[in-house]
């Protein structure tokens, strides 16, 4: 499937995702921004779906904001700026939410909102020559709609920096913050991002995207009673669930179970 900003192709238990405005450097529109949130809120409804690799054409993967949107925006009054605001916000929480397991494929520079977006997806590879630049302070903005996910990915002391400053950092230092998970040259890109898949397809599905939303739960969350038994019933259910007997079975009789027939 080929929409106006994006090509969706679905093989076996994985669909891919690639922003396809390779000629402004996949830049956000207001196109963008709802076809992006469609795409995963329909993939978000697959059950049979256990990865999904968000990957962009050309020399970037997202630059941000798209001049001619940014020019349309500086007419805009407060109530359609929040409209508009809200539409990007509601995109970035359609992904994080997704209980589909999201990888990036970062090919290139990660600008702006770029950044928001890979931080809203599970597993980052970037390759080693990509840069990346929260650069809306140089235009006297500030991330705002990306800044909750950023700050997690990123971390808050980084953030204090990189929101501020707006410089540009590079994968090695994306990787050393945590924002990026592995670096690879554009020849090893595609395998390391397999790798990652074929990890994810060999788990239960069920527990997969059970241990995602487990993640997103529990982080920064106070270890309270009432998380202990959270955490306590989360296990019972899985436990007796069909899958997970079975994927024990599968275990102590050394036989495969279904998901890797």
């Amino acid at each position: 499937m080929t929409t106006s900003s994006l090509k969706i192709e679905r093989m076996g238990h994985v669909a891919r995702v690639t922003l396809n405005r390779p000629e402004v450097r996949n830049a956000f529109n207001e196109a963008v921004i709802a076809e992006l949130t469609q795409a995963f809120a329909e993939l978000a409804q697959d059950p049979t779906l256990r990865a999904i690799v968000l990957a962009a054409e050309g020399k970037a993967f997202c630059a941000g904001a798209d001049l001619n949107w940014m020019k349309a925006m500086a007419g805009y009054s407060w109530d359609e700026n929040h409209a508009d605001a809200s539409r990007l916000a509601e995109m970035l929480w359609t992904i994080y939410s997704c209980p589909v397991p999201v990888i990036a494929r970062v090919q290139g520079d990660v600008y702006a909102g770029g950044v928001g977006l890979v931080s809203v997806c599970d597993m980052v590879v970037a390759v080693e020559g990509a840069g990346f630049c929260l650069s809306e302070a140089k235009l006297g903005l500030l991330p705002a709609t990306i800044g909750p996910y950023v700050v997690r990915a990123l971390g808050e002391q980084a953030s204090r920096r990189y929101f501020l400053t707006a410089e540009r950092f590079g994968a090695a230092e994306a990787q050393r913050l945590g924002l990026v998970h592995e670096l690879a040259t554009p020849e090893t890109l595609d395998e390391r991002v397999d790798a990652l898949l074929a990890a994810l397809v060999a788990n239960g599905p069920a527990a997969v995207r059970a241990c995602k939303k487990l993640v997103q739960d529990v982080a920064h969350q106070a270890i309270t009673p009432a998380l202990r038994d959270d955490t306590a019933r989360r296990i019972a259910d899985i436990r007796a669930s069909a899958e997970g007997r079975e994927g024990v079975q599968s275990f102590l009789n050394k036989s495969k179970p279904s998901w890797l027939a």
